[in-house]
C-alpha cells in the first residue's frame, strides 16, 4: 500500500464519523514509517467535520508514528492501542487520550 493509498483509506474511514458533539478543533498528525508509505498527515475535527489532509499540522494536540499495518489493526480491532503503544509498535508524542479519542473516533 502506497501512502497515498494509506491518506485515501483512512479519509473514507473517518467520512461518516458523526462529531457533532466535539466542540471546537482537535487534530492530530500521523507520521507514517514503513518501506514506501513514509508521509506525515493530519485528522482534523473542526466545525462538525472530520478532515484528512496529506500536510503537518504544527499545533495539533498529538503526534502518532506507526506504520500503515499497525495503524490498520488498531482501527479494526485487532490490536489494542494500549498495548500496541506499550510494546513500542506506536509512538505518541502530545496528549495521549486526544489519540486515543480519534482511534475511537474511526470505529
Amino acid at each position: 500500500m502506497t501512502y497515498e493509498q494509506v491518506v485515501e483509506k483512512i479519509r473514507s474511514r473517518y467520512a461518516d464519523t458523526d462529531v457533532s458533539s466535539v466542540e471546537g478543533t482537535q487534530a492530530i498528525q500521523v507520521n507514517l514509517s514503513g518501506k514506501n508509505t513514509e508521509g506525515i498527515f493530519y485528522i482534523e475535527i473542526k466545525d462538525g467535520k472530520v478532515n484528512v489532509e496529506p500536510y503537518d499540522y504544527h499545533d495539533n494536540w498529538a503526534t502518532i508514528t506507526v506504520n500503515p499495518t499497525n495503524l490498520f489493526k488498531i482501527l479494526d480491532g485487532k490490536l489494542d492501542p494500549v498495548l500496541a503503544y506499550t510494546m513500542g509498535k506506536v509512538k505518541v508524542s502530545g496528549d495521549l487520550q486526544t489519540a486515543l479519542r480519534f482511534i475511537k473516533l474511526a470505529k
